[in-house]
């Protein structure tokens, strides 16, 4: 006799709602929309066991859970630094910071999250979940279904790309201001 689909679905997969959970609440930032995001991921496990049932229905459920998470922030574009730029969440008086420090950490936050915005998308969230998120190695590959290696590449993919980016916008900028100053020379001896 075969197990019907709602009955499989009760002990493979609702068993693991809690770890289901510590997941989205550790990654998504908006708690209030963690129950619809369980429910989104589960609708998503039960379609798609209609045609195959997973052998690791925990690993799916959380792969699951991350591919909703990587389409919402694709589609929102919700992970913005800036959020985290914010003074009252650094812990720091503000009369400590001059406002020179926080124009010049403002532009160093823009300048992070654009860089890691070209990073490709599994190496960002490989990148945010080590870095920003604060989760060990062997997490990020339990959350992600890939191994501890996997992890290891993305993360020195993902450094040596950020300092590739983050050093072209440097010389680039050391260009431009190469050019400008060349130009204001030019106009203080007469030359257009």
């Amino acid at each position: 006799m075969v197990e019907s689909l709602d009955t499989w679905f009760k002990r493979e997969v609702l068993a693991h709602e809690a770890s289901l959970l510590r997941y989205l609440l550790r990654v998504w930032p908006r708690k209030h929309e963690i129950d619809d995001l369980r429910q989104e991921a589960y609708a998503r496990v039960y379609q798609a066991a209609r045609t195959v049932r997973p052998t690791s229905p925990r690993a799916f459920l959380l792969s699951t859970a991350h591919h909703l998470i990587t389409d919402r922030v694709r589609r929102e574009r919700i992970v913005s630094i800036e959020a985290v730029g914010d003074l009252e969440a650094l812990d720091v008086s503000v009369d400590e910071i001059s406002a020179e420090q926080r124009v010049s950490a403002r532009q160093e936050l823009k300048r992070l999250a654009a860089a890691l915005d070209r990073l490709p998308p599994r190496c960002r969230m490989v990148i945010w979940l080590r870095r920003v998120e604060g989760l060990s190695q062997k997490e990020v590959a339990e959350q992600m279904g890939v191994s501890v290696k996997a992890v290891e590449q993305q993360v020195s993919k993902g450094g040596r790309l950020l300092a590739k980016y983050m050093l072209d916008e440097d010389i680039q900028r050391g260009r431009e201001q190469q050019v400008s100053i060349e130009h204001e020379d030019d106009c203080e001896h007469g030359q257009p």
